[in-house]
């Protein structure tokens, strides 16, 4: 469902909300319940909205202009549901020439710990919540003079793996910052898209629906840092390595939102393989990778997991979870690690393969000196500077294929990470950006 620019501003009446006095989780706080009759509103609609403290690892406060804003969306389904997302600026600072960047955090998670609209807040109990840990790129980010939301894309249930929610929560959650008057945006505003890692894979499925779900949103670009690629591939690869907690998230984030796969879990994985599933959910994404190190889920179903995994319902939802089947209509820009620990450079391969296939503008770079942790934020500098470039509506880069030694080993590159080092060690220090 597309929604028209001149109807998207909906006669919705808005509610202010106070600021919070400490941070709460989602479901303990009832800034999140939408007003009855919410369903009647646009996409994008905002329907409650406040002021909030944002914090460094939830305790280092931070000199931003920050709001939370609840908005009306969609879920996988089609049926209306209420998405957040945290917009920043640079603190009393209206850009002159406003740029809106939707920054995907790797909530890879199901608990509401990881939401970023809790783990940026101030006294977040969040620790091992990815969002902490990008947050410093993202005030980076805000230097640029840029104004930046920051979806909860996995909806208010955490469907962690989910296709095409995390866009349309993504899209909406832009539509509600076009709309929200203190940023000073308009819907002529060009708008970008970054994430990484499952940041990353969100932010593949927002720029894929964008061209029927959000056509009128002045979408100008997408980057995607090592965007998973084939999740039922990760899946399979992962499982009984240190890194088994990820397949057992995205498990359960799609037992959330596929009943037919929630049956068949059901039906051959053991109570001890049902009790691991369900301990993840109040887990941060750190703590559920710790604690699941080298689990094998081929200890826990009654038939080897090949079989499970062959079943039609299986294989009917990995169809759907992998990105690129739909071509967005905007440049791309991937970066991926070639010696990547958690993400294989071949699935990130396939995906950028599927896009150039079907005529999309790609630059994919891969990096051979960098992984998974590393790539983040040394490519930092060349994607925030390709970002720029697509706001300011220069000339792409030519489209392909480029594996380079590292995308931190030029000048240019240099001086942008000697300005992120700043940019933390203001943050570190509660200094104003």
């Amino acid at each position: 469902m597309s929604v028209d620019r001149e109807t998207a501003g909906s006669p919705w009446q808005a509610e202010e909300s106070p600021r919070p006095t400490r941070a709460l989780l989602p479901e303990d706080d009832a800034f999140y319940t939408p007003p009855a009759g919410f369903e009647t509103a646009e996409p994008g609609t905002v329907l409650r909205h406040r002021e909030v403290e944002v914090a460094l690892y939830g305790s280092i406060p931070q000199h931003v202009d920050a709001w939370q804003l609840l908005y009306r969306t969609t879920d996988l389904h089609g049926a209306p549901q209420a998405g957040v997302t945290t917009v920043l600026m640079q603190q009393g600072r209206v850009a002159q020439a406003p740029r809106l960047l939707s920054y995907q955090c790797a909530i890879d998670a199901v608990s509401s710990k990881c939401f970023p609209s809790y783990a940026l807040q101030r006294g977040a109990k969040a620790l091992g919540a990815v969002p902490q840990f990008e947050f410093v790129l993202v005030l980076h980010t805000l230097r640029r003079g840029w104004v930046v939301s920051i979806p909860d894309h996995e909806g208010p249930g955490g469907h962690w793996g989910s296709p095409r929610e995390p866009g349309f929560c993504t899209l909406d959650g832009v539509r509600a910052a076009l709309q929200f008057a203190p940023l000073g945006l308009s819907y002529d505003t060009p708008v970008g898209l970054w994430g990484y890692s499952g940041g990353g894979l969100a932010t593949s499925w927002a720029a894929e629906m964008a061209p029927e779900y959000a056509p009128e949103i002045e979408l100008v670009g997408a980057a995607l840092g090592s965007p998973v690629g084939d999740p039922a591939s990760a899946f399979t690869r992962l499982n009984a390595t240190l890194h088994a907690g990820l397949p057992t998230l995205v498990v359960e984030g799609l037992r959330r939102t596929y009943p037919e796969l929630d049956r068949v879990v059901r039906e051959h994985v053991n109570a001890d393989g049902l009790a691991v599933l369900e301990s993840v959910d109040d887990l941060t994404t750190v703590a559920a990778v710790r604690k699941l190190a080298k689990h094998d889920l081929d200890n826990y179903i009654d038939i080897p997991l090949a079989d499970l995994l062959a079943m039609p319902e299986i294989l009917e939802v990995f169809e759907a979870i992998q990105p690129g089947r739909t071509a967005p209509s905007v440049p791309m820009l991937v970066v991926q690690a070639v010696h990547d620990q958690v993400i294989a450079v071949d699935d990130v391969d396939g995906q950028v393969d599927r896009y150039l296939d079907n005529g999309v503008h790609v630059t994919y770079i891969r990096d051979r000196l960098s992984e998974h942790l590393s790539l983040h934020p040394l490519s930092a500098p060349l994607t925030l500077d390709w970002l720029e470039d697509r706001f300011d509506g220069r000339e792409d880069t030519p489209s392909g294929i480029t594996t380079v030694w590292s995308t931190a080993l030029s000048p240019k590159a240099a001086r942008g990470l000697l300005a992120l080092a700043w940019s933390t060690i203001l943050a570190v220090f509660a200094r104003r950006l």
